[in-house]
């Protein structure tokens, strides 16, 4: 094995040789079952992260009621774990560049199964809300890995299409989640549901045995030999499987430069020697990092500022019983799942760009007309919070894809991980500034002010977003 602390990332040195042609070798890989049989897997321990995350929201009503917590209480409650998150991307990001993917992803489903089930036990407010800091470090250090590790093992044609499949077991995990506890919380109590939350902690010794380490990033970290290992592993098991020769190993050609941006200059000499978060603010890259910085902050602020409320805003505004709150709560998450594979099968024809727009735009539309009908009804507000979650479940899961595809393979994890940070931004704000709007008890000014948080990801995304649809990793970010 060979290592390198400091390994020369110019295009042209020899581990700059290296990283083209493991690039070369994944791009004449077909999509076969190696490739989904580590997305299950992969997807597995991301399912149920999405499946803990979602659950305080429905075990809140129970948790009111037992240590009779106000509504500032109950916010901090919810949103301890966000923090948790925000804390747990930041730092995998960068722990995941320095020692791996596969390692982080392992750590951090061993960790949030060891958190649900202390959970489960919390006898008093304070302990249940440090037990939700140390989940969310978990949550939220696994799912940009994840993601990041996802677009590392697939090659550029249809990858859209293959990353957001496989992204679409994040919202399934919160389906799952909200149908599980709708059923869970009032025939057992909240307890069980944690319990059974923990059940999955067994997949972190399957990740480790089951899925190689990234060779994109063995080769960036001069371990060539390892890098090569592995690939040799990858497509024996791929000859295997469809029962066909690979074809030879092409060409890379060198990147073409990033859309053009005025006023930009590129400093291409700087921005391969840069690393880490000065990496991230350096030539075309700063650009890129803020413009995913405001769309995964606009798209969750909007996302948990509706799903994180809705039960509560059900049983307080409009008096349905615990169970009808939950139901009709579960149907707004599962038209978000529709949109999510509305999404997936998309945008590779109609680009990140479109999709990420038009998803904003529509969620903004919706919200916005919830808001000017007065919100009278259950049913109303069912009907078109639901619209508006098939809108803003499609944009958020495309930002899974879109992030990796920005920033090259020694910051990766840790661009992913900032956009993580600015979602768990989002969600700890979203439920903060709703419970503060909603504390009159009028829902209008709620959706009035969700839907000018998700016009102004809609403009930002239309005027800022770069197209990657359909070029490799190496071309769009070298």
């Amino acid at each position: 094995m060979t290592i390198d602390a400091s390994p020369d990332r110019t295009p042209d040195s020899p581990a700059g040789a290296a990283r083209a042609h493991i690039a070369a070798r994944f791009e004449r890989l077909p999509l076969c079952r190696w490739h989904v049989t580590v997305r299950l897997i992969v997807g597995a321990v991301t399912f149920f992260e999405a499946f803990d995350q979602l659950l305080i929201a429905y075990a809140l009503p129970e948790l009111r009621d037992e240590w009779h917590l106000s509504t500032s209480r109950a916010t901090l409650l919810l949103t301890v774990g966000s923090i948790g998150m925000l804390v747990g991307a930041l730092l995998s990001g960068r722990l995941a560049d320095r020692i791996g993917r596969v390692k982080v992803i392992a750590l951090c489903v061993a960790v949030s199964s060891a958190a649900n089930l202390a959970l489960a036990a919390s006898p008093t407010p304070d302990v249940f809300m440090a037990l939700r800091f140390v989940q969310g470090l978990a949550i939220g250090g696994e799912v940009p890995v994840a993601a990041t590790f996802i677009a590392e093992i697939t090659r550029s044609h249809r990858r859209g299409r293959f990353v957001l499949l496989y992204e679409l077991v994040f919202p399934a995990g919160l389906t799952i989640g909200a149908l599980v506890a709708a059923w869970v919380v009032p025939v057992l109590g909240w307890r069980w549901m944690y319990v059974l939350a923990a059940l999955p902690g067994v997949l972190c010794v399957v990740v480790q045995r089951k899925v190689p380490e990234s060779p994109r990033w063995l080769a960036d970290h001069g371990r060539t030999e390892e890098a090569g290992a592995v690939m040799d592993g990858i497509e024996a098991e791929v000859e295997r499987v469809t029962g066909k020769r690979l074809p030879p190993v092409g060409t890379v050609p060198d990147p073409e430069p990033a859309e053009a941006v005025p006023g930009e200059r590129h400093a291409e000499s700087d921005e391969a020697a840069a690393t880490g978060l000065r990496g991230l603010f350096t030539g075309r890259y700063r650009r890129r990092t803020l413009v995913i910085g405001v769309l995964w902050f606009t798209g969750y602020f909007v996302n948990y500022g509706i799903t994180s409320w809705l039960p509560t805003i059900y049983q307080n505004r409009y008096d349905l019983s615990l169970s009808d709150a939950l139901l009709y709560s579960t149907v707004t998450s599962c038209a978000g799942l529709l949109g999510c594979l509305v999404a997936a099968l998309t945008v590779d024809r109609a680009g990140r760009r479109r999709v990420i727009t038009g998803c904003l735009g529509g969620a903004a539309a919706m919200l916005l007309v919830l808001a000017f009908l007065g919100a009278r009804t259950p049913l109303e507000v069912l009907a078109w919070t639901s619209l508006a979650a098939v809108f803003f479940f499609g944009s958020n899961i495309c930002l899974y894809l879109y992030t990796p595809e920005l920033f090259p393979t020694r910051m990766r994890a840790l661009g992913s991980s900032v956009g993580g940070a600015m979602n768990r931004l989002g969600v700890i704000l979203g439920p903060i500034v709703v419970g503060a709007v909603y504390a009159g008890g009028n829902v209008t000014p709620v959706f009035v002010t969700l839907g000018a948080v998700a016009v102004v990801g809609a403009v930002v995304a239309a005027l800022g977003a770069e197209e990657t649809a359909g070029r490799r990793l190496e071309e769009v970010s070298p």
